[in-house]
């Protein structure tokens, strides 16, 4: 613990911003917005917070460096990565360093995620979340069934107001139209869901299966309480999933504008709907030299995501701030290559340990 307090400490402080909070490679991928245009954006905001963005940065430089280790990557490939990653993270805040932007060289990974996105249907989009086409969620492992009270409040979210106020969240949703719930569920699904709301809900608009259209996918997922370091002085929602809207907004508008805070089961929750487009990187196959063009690229994304919420002065003042303390063998900071390295050492032993007192509460198999 002690080391985690030191390395905030050693942090430079930036500008006050909204930032992911978790910013992890899964955590961002092709998103669309609600005229079907598609661009890699953060897509994940449990922990967004109004914070110091120099979090971000060491979270993405952790986990790409993790994804070496997993990859089998050489370390001599881990220390250019984390050099492109800050390379990359610059140039979104140097305006002379526009056309290299423009220019920014997707690695496979994404250029594969973004042909995909560019050409999903909804029903691949069906199959890949709830193995089918039909329009109805299959009870099983990954689907259980609801209560009573559960499917009562969520009919009544959908079909009480006509669309008007799911807008927002549903393309084909307007106000005045019929909207109906064919079928929801319990959705098993990662971490989201251990002890916490996660709903899958499929609706019809104004009778659309009928005439061979297809249903709306919506993710209803309840919104927890922050872990992310914040800045205590500026003003944030209370309301938890009002948290996680106002940060989607502001660092990754195609998904924000798509989502909405609502309360179900008494509990805060974000709704939003699932499109085709939306997909998760995946970057546990890369080679050396995509690795390090993928650690250029994400920080690129992240580096956008920070300013434009910033001034013009803002943005010059923190990118002169990113540039002190560089390493004398490293052209990457000293507060970033030592936060990488030191909390990769602090994860797998906490990981193993995490592990082990797993193994000794359940029965040893025969």
């Amino acid at each position: 613990m002690r080391k985690i307090e030191k390395l905030i400490r050693d942090l430079p402080e930036g500008p006050a911003i909204w930032i992911c909070g978790d910013c992890h490679v899964g955590n961002l991928g092709p998103v669309a917005d609600e005229h079907g245009r598609v661009a890699v954006q953060i897509r994940d905001f449990d922990q967004t917070v109004i914070g110091n963005p120099a979090h971000d940065l060491v979270r993405l430089g952790l986990s790409l460096a993790t994804a070496a280790r997993s990859a089998n990557l050489p370390g001599i490939t881990t220390a250019r990565m984390m050099e492109a990653l800050f390379d990359g993270y610059e140039r979104a805040f140097d305006p002379r360093r526009s056309e290299e932007i423009r220019k920014a060289q997707r690695p496979s990974a994404v250029r594969v995620a973004m042909k995909e996105a560019l050409h999903r249907s909804w029903r691949q989009l069906a199959r890949q979340n709830i193995a089918g086409t039909a329009p109805r969620i299959p009870v099983g492992k990954r689907f259980w069934p609801l209560t009573n009270r559960e499917t009562a409040q969520i009919r009544a979210m959908f079909e009480a107001d006509d669309g008007a106020a799911l807008a927002s969240v549903m393309r084909q949703a307007r106000p005045g139209v019929k909207v109906d719930v064919l079928d929801a569920a319990y959705w098993v699904k990662g971490c989201s869901s251990l002890g916490r709301l996660r709903y899958a809900v499929l609706v019809d608009i104004d009778h659309a299966c009928a005439d061979g259209g297809t249903p709306c996918l919506i993710d209803i997922k309840e919104a927890a309480a922050v872990a992310a370091p914040r800045y205590p002085h500026n003003r944030m929602p209370q309301d938890n999933a009002g948290r996680v809207v106002e940060g989607a907004v502001h660092m990754s508008p195609f998904l924000g504008e798509r989502m909405k805070a609502a309360r179900l089961c008494d509990r805060s929750v974000v709704l939003r709907e699932l499109l085709p487009q939306d997909l998760k990187l995946e970057v546990e196959e890369l080679g050396e030299a995509d690795a390090v063009k993928a650690a250029r690229f994400l920080a690129l994304i992240v580096g956008q995501a920070h300013a434009c919420q910033m001034d013009a002065a803002s943005r010059k003042s923190w990118l002169g701030d990113l540039r002190r303390s560089h390493s004398k063998s490293l052209c990457v900071p000293s507060w970033l290559w030592l936060s990488v390295i030191e909390l990769m050492g602090l994860h797998e032993p906490a990981y193993l340990e995490h592990c082990r007192q797993y193994a000794l509460g359940r029965p040893a198999r025969q």
